[in-house]
């Protein structure tokens, strides 16, 4: 994250104005190709049942409570502007910031307290980083010394050191599917930013194309620890690449700002990597973002949600506060707006990949489980309307989002109230699609017979007292 600028410390409308935005920033306007692969295609149809997952990035920069990764990167001073207390030339902020290693000691860390109350929250599939843009492994890497488990790092006395390990067999055997989020480039590799050259920007430093034999030992370097990933850790069902910068030259797109920084060919050979990850986990999902072609098997767009539903895999990966990564006090979202932005995201045929940043000290802060806890509640009376359903015409009408189960037979209706605390109205009145013919309705939390007419192309729903226990939104569930 981000491979967009300042996406980590801005936090954007969670709708983008219109589906060709989403297009300009991820490329899904052309070029996307159907995965043909029959396991992954049983995949990636499993993986659009889930609707609701856990994105977790967590390192050594938790410690200083900053942005993950970024203010290494000369290029975004302007918005991850550098502490004097942490150093005062770039050369001295580099050196404490590669020493949080010798610090680092998460003594709470505790997958199992995790799982447990996201699972209750609904969510059902994880994605974690194992490596950032700095470099640092969470994992325990052979490629490197910069990883939680060397001896430098205290918590690598630790049994559960090899934090990746324990929360891919936790989540694992709580019934999630594992994501591995990877960073294709290393800021800390002397073979991506060399230090003879000095950094300015995101970009490797030297042109790989005077110097292959240097390039070559970061694509060795890259393909032995996705090897690691794919073949060490138990069942990995997405390998989720980031860092869209690190591209075959020829795939740049001139129209996007932040690919116009791209001055030199950075291709890191994803045909070999991705065979390789499909040997070691057969019908894996490889998300390469923002590099259309047969390596990106859903798009992902970043803290927003785009306006009109896609006819491709996606995933909108929003933070729970406003940060990536863990900050002091950081600003939470509420509940009501967390179930808000899930119906916008299913309606439209979407994933949603929510952040949670643990601390330094291995846990999230106690906010996030009173809002995991809000959220059980109203997952506990709705799931039937979240979950292995697909996005259905309108889609989109008003304060009202559509879903579909699978089969056709069960029409879903959330309606929304943004502008306040929810409160459900007395009468609710929506569009129904003219070939939908109901036999059923019921209102999801609410025991009370409720009384409903078909009009034409509209429903009209009398909504009895006992509406005021509604939470967050009213879903009303029709069958056919």
């Amino acid at each position: 994250m981000p491979t967009i600028k300042k996406t980590k410390t801005l936090l954007f409308s969670a709708i983008l104005t219109s589906s060709t935005l989403l297009s300009q920033a991820h490329n899904v306007s052309e070029g996307y190709v159907k995965p043909t692969d029959p396991l992954v295609v049983q995949n990636l149809e499993q993986w659009q049942d889930l609707k609701f997952g856990l994105f977790m990035h967590w390192g050594t920069y938790s410690q200083w409570g900053i942005v993950e990764s970024w203010s290494l990167c000369p290029e975004d001073e302007s918005w991850t502007q550098r502490k004097p207390e942490h150093g005062t030339s770039y050369d001295e902020y580099v050196r404490n910031y590669e020493n949080l290693q010798t610090t680092f000691n998460p003594k709470h860390f505790d997958p199992q307290k995790w799982a447990d109350a996201v699972k209750k929250a609904g969510m059902k599939y994880v994605v974690f980083t194992t490596k950032h843009h700095d470099g640092f492994a969470m994992f325990d890497t052979k490629q490197s010394d910069y990883k939680i488990t060397s001896s430098k790092t205290p918590f690598s006395k630790n049994p559960k050191a090899d934090v990746a390990k324990e929360i891919f067999n936790t989540f694992r055997k709580e019934g999630f599917k594992i994501g591995a989020y990877f960073s294709k480039p290393d800021w800390h590799s002397d073979d991506y930013w060399w230090p003879y050259f000095p950094p300015k920007d995101r970009n490797v430093n030297y042109d790989p194309k005077k110097y292959p034999e240097r390039w070559n030992r970061f694509k060795k370097f890259t393909f032995n620890q996705l090897d690691e990933i794919t073949s060490h850790y138990g069942k990995i069902d997405i390998l989720w690449l980031d860092g869209g910068w690190v591209r075959p030259f020829h795939t740049i797109d001139p129209n996007i700002e932040w690919q116009r920084t791209i001055k030199v060919e950075q291709d890191i050979d994803m045909d070999k990597i991705g065979t390789m990850a499909r040997k070691n986990q057969p019908g894996i999902i490889i998300v390469d973002r923002t590099v259309s072609g047969k390596w990106e098997n859903y798009v992902t767009p970043e803290q927003s949600v785009p306006e009109k539903a896609l006819s491709i895999p996606w995933e909108s990966c929003i933070t729970m506060g406003d940060s990536f990564s863990y900050v002091p006090n950081d600003h939470y979202k509420s509940s009501q707006k967390i179930i808000e932005t899930l119906v916008k995201i299913i309606s439209g045929g979407g994933n949603y990949l929510m952040n949670i940043a643990p601390g330094p000290d291995g846990d999230y802060d106690a906010v996030v489980y009173d809002r995991l806890k809000e959220i059980s509640a109203w997952m506990e009376k709705n799931q039937s309307a979240v979950f292995a359903t697909r996005s259905s015409a309108p889609y989109h009408d008003g304060s009202f989002y559509y879903t579909r189960s699978k089969d056709g037979h069960t029409l879903n209706i959330f309606h929304l109230d943004e502008k306040s605390e929810y409160h459900t109205p007395a009468e609710l009145t929506f569009f129904v699609p003219e070939a939908f013919k109901p036999k059923s309705l019921k209102v999801l939390g609410i025991s009370s017979k409720v009384q409903w007419k078909k009009n034409g192309s509209t429903i009209q729903v009398r909504l009895p007292a006992d509406r005021s226990k509604l939470q967050y939104a009213t879903v009303i569930q029709i069958r056919q």
